[in-house]
């Protein structure tokens, strides 16, 4: 039996982005809710809030999405389709991308773009031989699935100040 074949969401950014963080695709809680990272054990807004400085894992969504806009982030996923059975990336097969060099494109002011997770850096690195000056980071997943703790997540996502 074929898995499912499931769809990411449109990217959220403004023209004047600096940190665009992506994604592999979202995971069944999220798509459920449409909402990036709707899962309660995903780590990715306690530990964005950090860098940050504000507590987005408890704002409610919109106003999450707002704080990001203000601090000039923005969130997309490197998949546009795949098959996945459950939510895990190692489910992932039948994939295909978005089309990453045309948003990046579009903000002149983008100077990091950071990779939530292994398959995201795998499959998005590939789509971006040539960021020239933008800066490449390869994040922990802030998936509760990846066993490092939040601390040592933490510490590699401050990186991310850099940008902003």
């Amino acid at each position: 039996m074929a898995a499912p074949r499931h769809a990411s969401f449109a990217p959220h950014v403004a023209p004047d982005t600096r940190l665009l963080i992506l994604g592999s695709l979202p995971g069944a809680r999220s798509l459920a809710e449409r909402q990036y990272y709707a899962h309660p054990t995903n780590q990715f807004w306690r530990l964005l809030g950090e860098v940050i400085d504000r507590p987005l894992a408890n704002m409610p969504y919109d106003d999450r999405l707002a704080a990001l806009r203000d601090a000039k982030i923005g969130l997309w996923d490197v998949i546009r389709t795949a098959e996945r059975q459950s939510s895990s990336d190692s489910d992932i097969r039948e994939v295909e991308v978005q089309d990453l060099a045309t948003l990046v494109a579009t903000l002149p002011d983008l100077r990091m773009i950071a990779f939530n997770g292994g398959k995201a850096a795998t499959i998005g690195r590939r789509q971006l031989l040539r960021p020239g000056s933008i800066a490449l980071v390869d994040l922990p997943s802030s998936s509760a699935a990846h066993t490092v703790g939040f601390s040592a997540k933490l510490e590699r996502w401050t990186a991310l100040r850099t940008a902003l």
